[in-house]
């Protein structure tokens, strides 16, 4: 295998290296990696310093420019914490079926074809219609009377 092979190979395996890791480094020395084994199979460069030079310079200049952009790409969308409470909300009011009886406080209802835990104060039992007053990530408050507020 020439140098110009291991160069990309090792150029490929860090940027797949990147979908597990996640840190947004190793995909710019993977390009560092592609580019130096591209221009030394093409003849541009041939030394070793030559090498290593290529690789350090395009590493880091695609490091410095490109970081910002890529890492949203690789860690996704992260939401303000003021952004998440208009999702809570639109199930406000919602009518949902008790699917297991409250046993203090506490019970499962269906909304939107999904169980959820939920909390009451009133008594419920399985069949019983309520709706939600709140919602708190994975568990909903929910009430027998519809809420006129909401």
């Amino acid at each position: 295998m020439t140098a110009a092979v291991i160069w990309i190979v090792i150029g490929v395996i860090l940027i797949i290296t990147e979908l597990l890791a996640t840190s947004v480094v190793a995909v710019f020395l993977g390009i560092g990696a592609i580019v130096t084994g591209v221009l030394l199979k093409i003849g541009l460069i041939e030394s070793t310093a030559a090498q290593y030079l290529v690789f350090g310079v395009v590493s880091l200049t695609t490091l410095f420019l490109a970081r910002g952009k890529l890492q949203s790409w690789f860690n996704g969308y992260i939401a303000n914490k003021d952004e998440h409470g208009t999702e809570f909300k639109k199930d406000l009011g919602e009518r949902v079926t008790v699917h297991q009886d409250f046993h203090q406080g506490s019970g499962r209802v269906i909304l939107n074809g999904v169980q959820w835990d939920a909390r009451s104060e009133d008594e419920l039992k399985k069949g019983d219609v309520a709706y939600v007053t709140k919602n708190e990530g994975i568990h909903l408050t929910v009430t027998k009377t519809k809420p006129l507020n909401l």
